[in-house]
């Protein structure tokens, strides 16, 4: 069939002729070849021969599928689908927006349909993704404009789509060819310093590889040792992370890692046992994906070792069955299904990609699918671990809430507390690599909270979990949800201090009957922030009755900055729960006995607050008073590091009140600062200024309790 198949696409695209000047039958034929390396079954490569015929030469599905059945025809199809919307994307702005509302809206339209055809048939991705790489190695022919369009669509998709499916083999080569044409002077230096350092990298190689080979041997350990080196866009972020660190990037032996490579997995840990006698381990630099494997189904021990004259090398060691999945991830799964090995892990491994059809259903607008799946497939990950040591994938950022639900659904709909690393820790705290996560449920059916879907309040960062979390709310009895919206729009107009009339509010949100517009609100459908942002533009249109108001008359409180509106000289102090500085949208609390607590006007304690008529308006006094802030950097560690930070913070004409500092075992340290600033603008001024200092990681704000603030 694949010779047929060959003389059938050869004899359509007759007399066609590619940009570069070839043929255009070399194109199919470079895919189905790259394919038939990956060792894909024969309807993957007679699709491959055959998946421009329809587009370019006029061939209906019907007659492939006469030619070489509903499987081929099917596979084609779904090609053909994802060239079309390719197409699209390349042609001038004006002829997009004649297609779509917005470029922005076809190129999510693009993916939407490429991550569904993946969760349907893999095999239509890794075509397209063989069809890209090649197009990519011919790019030289196209017009400079329209190669970087299609150079930042592949570093945006399809390097991304391939590192997802844990195909490298793809990956790097796309990588390395987008690079070139995004930035070529870049490329040149790089390949140029590597070009220089060639001799000396390849003497290193083979000193410490023949080391390892030798005591491999003498323990009896058959194994193929190899020096794998880094691709070119790969040791260009490696640069751009040396010099965020501050480090020269003299050491060119950073640029590459030991593979070795065995027959049984037991070879694999007996092989780490001999690195480890031969190299001393750096202590934290060890990983067991043999074990424990990565969601892209990679697995193998990797150990980060000191070798002679101190240069850290990274070892790789593997089966060559797991080498082939490693450089061709589900391609090599695939082959090995068809090959009748059964693979049982193969479909747990891939429940991603079928989720991706369930959100499909799920979400009504694009843009919200898109952004929502970019976030989890083609952001950075965290890894961290159950308390039985199992690896759980996360988009970075993610939080135990998003931990839960990824162990499972219910356990994240129970989710009431969480340990990390042994210590209860906040649900709304960021994970990072290697924590272990231990998660509280409730053996109640309460369900999670609406509070979850509030992007403001940071607990939930995956798009899985946010879906999980409005498919429980939609599932409530209707009645319930009417109950729950009813709740949250009586709080609402309680603290905005309004009446508006169900007319108003029908029309405002374009809902037929006010139970489908408290529906909305109880399942999380319409956001409360939302739903505070529509009725505060109300107030500003109608102003109420004077005597609807307790806002008339602004009076100053002696204690402080603050301007209470229409409650007389009361006491006033900021809220610990939120801290806020000038600059800052605040709200007044009344409290019994201590006058008025300031707070954010998000603050969780005031949204969640059962008496919304001791609310008051309030505002920023001209006096000018220091508040106390407290500022978390983290950087990697270096000589000079405080004396630059402290250095800056002075010359912004900020206080320091304290510092505490910690380090940590990977090189980096945390600064706790203490600082006294005038308002937001100054904080916002030395965030830029410290998220510019030589090695910084992060500069975040921690709102917990803080002394009172002083006058200037």
């Amino acid at each position: 069939m694949v010779g047929q198949a060959y003389l059938f696409a050869d004899e359509c695209h007759e007399g066609q002729m590619r940009k570069s000047g070839e043929p255009y039958i070399a194109h199919p034929l470079e895919t189905a070849l790259f394919l038939a390396g990956l060792h894909l079954d024969s309807h993957t490569i007679v699709s491959a021969l055959l998946h421009d015929v329809v587009e370019d030469c006029g061939v209906s599905l019907d007659e492939i599928t006469q030619r070489f059945g509903p499987e081929v025809s099917k596979l084609v199809d779904g090609v053909t689908k994802l060239t079309r919307m390719d197409d699209k994307l390349q042609l001038p702005t004006e002829d997009v927006a004649s297609l779509m509302d917005d470029a922005e809206h076809l190129h999510a339209e693009s993916l939407r349909k490429m991550l569904v055809s993946m969760a349907e048939d893999i095999r239509v991705v890794l075509i397209k993704l063989a069809d890209r790489l090649h197009n990519m190695q011919t790019l030289d022919a196209l017009p400079p404009e329209k190669r970087k369009r299609i150079a930042q669509e592949t570093l945006d998709i399809y390097s991304p789509l391939a590192h997802r499916l844990g195909i490298w083999e793809i990956k790097w080569r796309l990588d390395d060819l987008a690079f070139r044409h995004l930035n070529e002077e870049a490329y040149r230096d790089i390949s140029r310093i590597m070009a220089a350092k060639r001799t000396e990298r390849e003497d290193y190689i083979e000193k410490v590889t023949s080391a390892l080979r030798e005591e491999l041997a003498g323990y009896g350990i058959a194994a193929e040792v190899i020096g794998r080196p880094k691709g070119i866009y790969s040791t260009y972020r490696k640069m751009q992370k040396y010099q965020t660190q501050g480090k020269d990037f003299g050491d060119i032996y950073d640029l590459f890692a030991l593979r070795v490579l065995v027959e049984e997995t037991a070879d694999c840990y007996k092989s780490l046992g001999v690195v480890h006698q031969l190299w001393h381990p750096i202590p934290g630099q060890f990983d067991d994906y043999i074990g424990n494997p990565k969601e892209n189904m990679y697995q193998a021990l990797h150990t980060t070792v000191i070798c002679d004259g101190g240069t850290p090398l990274e070892v790789q060691i593997k089966t060559y069955e797991l080498h082939q999945i490693a450089e061709y991830g589900v391609a090599a799964h695939w082959a090995y299904k068809e090959g009748g090995g059964g693979d049982q892990r193969f479909d747990e491994k891939m429940t991603w990609l079928r989720q991706l059809l369930e959100w499909q259903r799920e979400v009504a607008g694009t843009a919200e699918f898109i952004e929502s799946v970019k976030q989890d497939i083609f952001h950075d990950q965290v890894f961290v671990y159950t308390p039985k040591g199992r690896i759980v994938e996360l988009t970075s950022g993610s939080t135990p809430v998003d931990f839960a639900y990824k162990i499972h659904t219910e356990m994240g709909h129970r989710c009431v507390g969480a340990k990390v690393n042994g210590k209860l820790t906040a649900l709304d705290t960021a994970l990072e690599n290697g924590d272990t996560v231990e998660i509280f449920t409730s053996k109640s059916d309460r369900g999670p909270s609406l509070d979850w879907l509030n992007p403001n309040r940071g607990y939930v960062m995956s798009a899985g979990a946010r879906q999980s979390v409005r498919q429980w709310f939609r599932r409530q009895e209707r009645s319930t949800n009417i109950q729950r919206g009813r709740e949250v729009l009586r709080r609402e107009l309680r603290r905005l201090d309004q009446k508006v009339d169900d007319e108003t509010l029908l029309g405002l949100f374009k809902v037929d009957t006010k139970d489908d517009l408290l529906a909305n609100l109880g399942s999380g459908n319409l956001a409360e922030s939302l739903l505070s942002h529509r009725l505060a533009q109300i107030g500003q249109e109608t102003e109420p009755p004077m005597t609807h108001r307790r806002n008339d008359l602004p009076i100053s409180s002696p204690s402080s900055g603050i301007t209470v509106l229409g409650v007389g000289s009361l006491l006033t102090r900021m809220g610990r729960c939120c801290n806020p500085i000038p600059g800052e949208p605040i709200i007044g609390f009344i409290t019994r006995t201590r006058g008025v607590t300031v707070h954010k006007q998000d603050c969780a304690s005031v949204r969640n607050e059962d008496e919304p008529e001791r609310l008051v308006d309030v505002q920023w006094g001209e006096e000018q008073q220091l508040y106390p802030v407290r500022v978390t950097m983290k950087a990697y560690d270096r000589v000079g590091l405080l004396r630059d930070m402290t250095s800056l913070v002075s010359n912004e004409g900020v206080n320091i009140a304290s510092v505490i500092t910690e380090e940590w075992a990977d090189g980096t340290v945390t600064m706790a600062l203490t600082c006294h600033t005038t308002g937001l603008d100054q904080l916002n001024k030395l965030f830029s200024k410290l998220e510019g200092v030589r090695g910084c990681i992060s500069v975040t704000r921690d709102r917990s309790n803080m002394p009172a603030p002083s006058r200037s």
